[in-house]
């Protein structure tokens, strides 16, 4: 018998477990020596456990720190090393590829055709170029036309965050803020759920996706794939909707894997027109017709809402605003600030000095967030220093543009205001349009 290829999968706690599963988990031609983690504070030092990691891997599959590529490449004569996360520049990818190569190995990308997973319910699939292009804005919008267009289970399905106890997150369902709570989820993840269970909508998500798409399809008319950051889908879809962002004109075509996103996009969804600059708008459409000339152009629009815009005039305000836009997406600025700049607030507070622990750590690993707080909160420590940075900072007024109600989670002592924003489409053609082309009902 041939030796095993000996692999490393560089991930940050999502699609690398996917692929594992999909790839090399049952396939005697591969051997996992390990996974590395990154993008995401606490997610090494675990260890992909035997429960999910199955007959070939009696003991688990244990996980390090990227920065310790090379010494694993070296230690353990690594065949191959398999790049499995998301959100990252062309550059930024090839680097890596680089380091892989000089430390002895070949550096791969698998295939979409590998990893998706086939369902027997007809499956929407809604992506994005970045992290922070309204992604989500688009799912939940999807899945209000669904049910309005007579499909009475929705079931939506998210990218994986697990962040916690792998073996106990293989299969999740969200149809409760109780089943959060029981889950332990994090800020980022609650970010994603609640809104669906606010609409009367459940969610899976976990690690098992075979799992989760065969429990989804048992109380499903149709499914929802509400992706993450870039990342090209885990369920192969009947309609694929790619969301770009024209405040960021040309990353549409210089991030992985978000040009494979747009390359196999049915329909791309230009989000924010009624904020960008016209000649931003113009670049986008280009590209998209550069890449993808049949596929369908929606335009729309991400208008933002507060209970009372008269309290934020004049007032010094300290902005929250979606950690993974801030960080890995690399904004300097979300519906938070573009809601203080409309409302006349007098001044934005620089959080940066009043942050403490993990939030200066995030500051110091991205430090083009600018003057705006992200919501970091992968776990309890880093919610209290979030607290903390919040309530030590000099502002008249908080405004927390997250998808959640951060108070619920928090204690904010200071005066706050929640910033909404929902995705409307401009002019024809619509996503009913398009869900309605796609999508026949027997």
């Amino acid at each position: 018998m041939n030796k095993r290829k000996r692999i490393i999968i560089a991930g940050a706690a999502g699609r690398d477990f996917h692929d594992f599963n999909m790839v090399f988990r049952d396939n005697e031609e591969y051997e996992v020596v390990a996974f590395t983690a990154t993008q995401i504070p606490n997610i090494d030092g675990r260890r992909y456990p035997p429960a999910l990691s199955k007959e070939l891997y009696p003991e688990g599959v244990p996980i390090f720190p990227e920065d310790q590529l090379e010494e694993l490449i070296r230690t353990h004569e690594i065949d191959q090393v398999v790049f499995s996360y998301s959100d990252v520049s062309y550059e930024y990818v090839m680097h890596l590829g680089s380091r892989v190569l000089a430390a002895g190995a070949d550096f791969r990308l698998l295939t979409p055709r590998q990893t998706l997973i086939r369902s027997s319910k007809p499956v929407v699939s809604i992506g994005a170029v970045r992290t922070g292009c309204g992604k989500s804005q688009v799912s939940r919008r999807v899945v209000r036309l669904l049910q309005e267009m007579g499909y009475e289970k929705v079931i939506a399905i998210r990218h994986p965050m697990p962040y916690g106890n792998l073996e106990a997150q293989a299969v999740q369902r969200f149809a409760t803020y109780k089943d959060m709570d029981k889950h332990e989820c994090t800020i980022e993840e609650r970010e994603e759920y609640e809104p669906y269970v606010d609409m009367g909508a459940v969610i899976y998500a976990g690690v098992d996706y075979e799992g989760i798409v065969r429990a989804a399809e048992q109380e499903a008319d149709v499914i929802v794939w509400d992706g993450g950051n870039n990342d090209i889908p885990f369920v192969a879809s009947d309609l694929h909707l790619v969301v770009v962002d024209p405040h960021r004109p040309g990353n549409e075509l210089r991030y992985h894997p978000g040009e494979t996103n747009l390359r196999m996009a049915t329909a791309v969804i230009i989000n924010k027109v009624d904020t960008a600059d016209y000649e931003n708008i113009q670049t986008v459409r280009k590209n998209i017709q550069a890449v993808n000339p049949d596929a369908v152009v929606i335009q729309s629009a991400s208008p933002i809402f507060v209970d009372d815009p008269e309290a934020i005039a004049g007032k010094k305000v300290l902005v929250v605003e979606d950690g993974p836009t801030l960080t890995h997406g690399e904004m300097t600025y979300g519906a938070g600030v573009v809601a203080a700049q409309t409302f006349g607030a007098a001044e934005i507070i620089d959080p940066r000095p009043y942050a403490v622990r993990s939030i200066a750590a995030t500051f110091e690993k991205y430090p083009n967030t600018g003057a705006v707080l992200p919501a970091m909160g992968y776990g309890g420590d880093q919610m209290a220093d979030l607290e903390e940075t919040i309530n030590q900072t000099p502002a008249d007024l908080v405004l927390v543009a997250t998808p959640i109600d951060l108070g619920r989670l928090i204690n904010i002592n200071l005066p706050s205001q929640r910033v909404r924003y929902e995705v409307q489409e401009i002019g024809l053609p619509t996503l009913e349009n398009v869900l309605k082309s796609r999508l026949k009902r027997e």
